[in-house]
């Protein structure tokens, strides 16, 4: 058993996601919504819904009709070719057409992501958590982002900000939360914020790991074990580099 491990790889649901309609009630209103889930080896699950940024429900996305598959086949395309600028300019000349379709906001915050543009990035992801508050792959990629761009305290904002949305927000922001304290250097806060995440998810092996190295840190020493064996037994590399780990505690 591999443990799950968050490596950035956000493509391969698109084609299954990219033009799936579901129905969703939000504030009484039932509304059709095209998907386009991007979170690939993330947990996030798929943005199913959103909202208007003055908080009114009456937004539709689009359904990409007659061009979902055309559509699917050129972002594959310029994935494979890593045209990140290629799949920029895609998803501005559909955003162009309905600039509240958080599809397209994601393809381009994917795809400044990938070309190391995270400040631009960012830009997208506020996008997606203005017009989708209450879904969390936004709230997820934003603060991913920031710490990308060497913003750990945005980061830490940005998660505090979706809790106070749902309190029951998935693993992986309770991850990038430990991810971006251990930035501030803050062990013990990191601690709880993988122990978390490894409560909600227990393949998760970036958590564990995250939780070890922080142990290790704050001389938890039965923590630190507890997660070297973990990740041994979902056979990931990192409990090696954990294991090194011993020598840095008293």
């Amino acid at each position: 058993m591999a443990g799950r491990e968050y490596n950035g790889g956000m493509w391969h649901l698109i084609l299954t996601r990219l033009a799936r309609p579901l129905t969703r009630r939000i504030g009484g209103a039932a509304f059709g919504v095209a998907l386009l889930a991007l979170a690939g080896c993330t947990p996030q699950a798929a943005l199913l819904s959103s909202l208007i940024p003055d908080g009114t429900t009456s937004i539709l996305l689009s359904h990409l009709k007659g061009t979902e598959e055309s559509n699917q086949k050129r972002v594959l395309e310029l994935e494979s070719r890593k045209d990140w600028d290629g799949l920029v300019k895609l998803a501005e000349e559909n955003l162009a057409k309905d600039r509240r379709n958080i599809a397209w906001w994601m393809v381009a915050g994917l795809a400044h992501t990938q070309a190391g543009r995270h400040q631009r990035a960012t830009e997208c992801y506020r996008e997606v958590v203005e017009l989708a508050p209450d879904e969390m792959d936004g709230w997820e990629l934003l603060a991913q982002s920031y710490r990308a761009a060497g913003q750990p305290q945005q980061a830490v904002r940005t998660v505090n900000n979706a809790l106070r949305v749902k309190d029951n927000v998935p693993p992986g922001l309770w991850l990038v939360l430990g991810q971006s304290y251990d930035d501030l250097a803050r062990s013990d806060l990191a601690f709880g914020a993988y122990r978390t995440a490894v409560k909600l998810d227990k393949g998760l092996a970036q958590a564990w790991f995250g939780l070890g190295r922080a142990s290790a840190r704050l001389n938890r020493r039965p923590e630190f074990e507890e997660s070297v064996k973990v990740l041994e037994l979902l056979k990931s590399p990192l409990a090696q580099e954990l294991a090194a780990m011993r020598s840095v505690m008293r």
